[in-house]
Parts: structure tokens; C-alpha cells; sequence
């Protein structure tokens, strides 16, 4: 029997950013320098996958700083953290070593700035984020307001409106935070903010792919963890630009559940993309899969090219 045939649309650029590369990076050279195990708060990044193969040759999770022993070293995750979990890390004379996200840590520098001058920081952002968590821990709690929604932006009150300042979440939806950003601008016209956008370039370049392929495809998949932000925003980003379905595929389960019920006569062009903290091996299993009961015709749609780098930690650079 024949099969049947279908476009696949290969988004570009597309999975790991500089970042989550740089922090993958950070756990093993880590190990390699101060053997295993080495402990790490919180997922390194937001991927299971990542996760377990790091696991497998000596790192260690744990959700507090406590809970790891004082004699081997501690990695902060690629999402920061606040100033007090550097606190208790050096409290106990540990080796702690950051691997906060460049990006995210100009947001941390930019909301000390603006505390430091005195101003109020609005942080636009989702509630219980860890990178939210760890920006608005860089300065007292009193001193930031976390505005989740175009509801807060047009009910927020605030004690001296000439004193404002805002940052936001790197990970969020370009045109969602555009929306809550005009109402801001339009109710503080004072208020002072970043000289470029917070929302990283691996976040805008995959965004302005999907909304790309959204115009080809009928349904897009994207390969990404439920607790990745810039994987579900994705998933929202396709529906938003007028793609029949779009779906977030976190593991091999729901892989195959999407399998059973695909019916390529109605969805012959798929789009395929990966949250930036999600490998490339994954991608490769997806392809693979279809391969099996469909003949695929792979079709390459970069929208710019990523030459990102960001350097390891001079405590890691240090032997090299």
C-alpha cells in the first residue's frame, strides 16, 4: 500500500538557544572538574530528556540549596534565581556556580538599576515562573509588582506613577506583551524601561517562525516540555496566527496518541518546531516516526540564522 503523502516544514531556528546550551554545559564541565556528584537547584532547563541524560553521568536535582551536602558544588538553573538563594549557598561556603541565562541576568541587573534610583519595577511576567521567582527576588518584594495579565495593566495602582519602571519575562509571547505594554506606556507615560526588548532573540526567532509556517500549515507541532514557557507560548503563537491546530508534544505518548489520529488528507502540511530548551534528538524521533507511515517531504523553513555564544563561567574557563 501506498503511502500517503506529506509536507513537513522543518521551522529554523529551532530548539536549543544559547543559553540552555550554555547551561547544559555548565553541569558537564562541572563534573568533569570536580567529579560527580554535583547538585543542581531546580531543573537545569525545562526538559525531561535534558534532565536524565545529565542525571545519568552525575548531576544531582534538588529543589532547595539545603538539601545538598556543603562539600560539593551547586548549580543555580539557567532561569536564576534570587539574591537570597546566593546568600545561603555562600552562608555555607559553597562552590556556587551560576548558570542564570545572560539574557535573564540583564534583567536581574536592570531591575536592581532601576530599584537602586527608586523606582517601582513593574515585571510583566507568569506567576510562580522560576525566572520570574528569581527577578523579582533581586530586590525587596515591596519594590516590584508582578503584572500577569491586560487586566492588571489597566487596574495596577501605584504610589508615585513619575517613579515606574518595567521589565519583563524573557520567555513571553511577543504580541501578548506588546498588549499589556501600550496599556502601561498609555497610563504611565513616565515609566522607564529597557533600551531593547527583555523577551530573548531565541523567544522572538522561533515565535516569528511559527507565526511564518502558521500562513503554510495546517496544524504545527511543537516539541517541548508543559512546563516550558517558551514551548507553550509557541503552541499559542501558531493558534493565534490562524493555524488549524497546534499541538505541544512532551513526550513519546503524546506522540503517538497525534499519530492515531492524524488524517493527512485534511492536515497534508505540518509544521514542526522545538521550545528552546528542547533537543534536537527529539525532533529527530518525531521525523522519524512519521517517516514510518507517511512519505515525508522535508521542507527547511528558516526565517534568520542564530550565531549566538555566551561563555562558560571564568571558574569553569579556568583550566581551558
Amino acid at each position: 500500500m501506498k503511502k500517503q503523502n506529506i509536507n513537513l516544514y522543518l521551522a529554523s531556528p529551532r530548539g536549543f538557544c544559547a543559553g540552555v546550551d550554555r547551561a547544559v554545559k555548565i553541569v558537564e564541565e562541572t563534573i568533569k572538574q570536580f567529579g560527580s556528584p554535583v547538585y543542581v537547584r531546580h531543573e537545569i532547563v525545562h526538559n525531561k530528556d535534558v534532565v536524565n541524560s545529565l542525571a545519568k553521568i552525575g548531576a544531582v536535582f534538588v529543589e532547595e540549596v539545603n538539601e545538598a551536602p556543603i562539600d560539593r558544588p551547586i548549580i543555580f538553573s539557567a532561569h536564576g534565581v534570587a539574591k537570597s538563594v546566593f546568600k545561603e549557598a555562600s552562608d555555607r561556603n559553597m562552590i556556587a556556580i551560576d548558570a542564570t541565562c545572560p539574557l535573564v541576568t540583564k534583567v536581574h541587573n536592570e531591575t536592581i538599576k532601576h530599584y537602586n534610583v527608586g523606582r517601582h519595577v513593574l515585571l510583566i511576567g507568569h506567576k510562580n515562573h522560576v525566572e520570574v521567582i528569581g527577578t523579582m527576588g533581586q530586590v525587596p518584594e515591596e519594590n516590584v509588582t508582578l503584572i500577569e495579565t491586560e487586566h492588571d495593566a489597566k487596574t495596577i495602582q501605584v504610589s508615585d506613577p513619575n517613579r515606574l519602571a518595567f521589565a519583563t519575562q524573557t520567555t513571553l509571547s511577543l504580541d501578548d506583551t506588546k498588549i499589556i505594554l501600550d496599556i502601561l506606556k498609555k497610563r504611565f507615560p513616565d515609566i522607564k524601561g529597557p533600551n531593547s526588548e527583555d523577551i530573548c532573540y531565541a523567544t522572538t526567532n522561533r515565535q516569528l517562525a511559527v507565526k511564518s509556517m502558521a500562513q503554510l500549515c495546517d496544524c504545527i507541532l511543537v516539541i517541548g516540555a508543559e512546563n516550558s514557557s517558551n514551548s507553550v507560548r509557541l503552541v499559542e503563537v501558531a493558534l493565534a496566527h490562524g493555524v488549524r491546530e497546534a499541538l505541544l508534544i512532551p513526550d513519546e505518548k503524546t506522540l503517538n496518541s497525534f499519530l492515531n489520529s492524524f488524517n493527512p488528507k485534511y492536515s497534508p502540511n505540518i509544521g514542526l518546531t522545538a521550545g528552546a530548551s528542547a533537543p534536537e534528538t527529539l525532533v529527530q524521533v518525531l521525523i522519524s516516526k512519521l517517516k514510518k507511515d507517511f512519505d515525508v517531504n522535508l521542507i527547511d523553513h528558516e526565517v534568520t540564522k542564530e550565531d549566538v555564544e555566551f561563555n562558560l563561567p571564568k571558574i569553569l574557563r579556568k583550566s581551558s
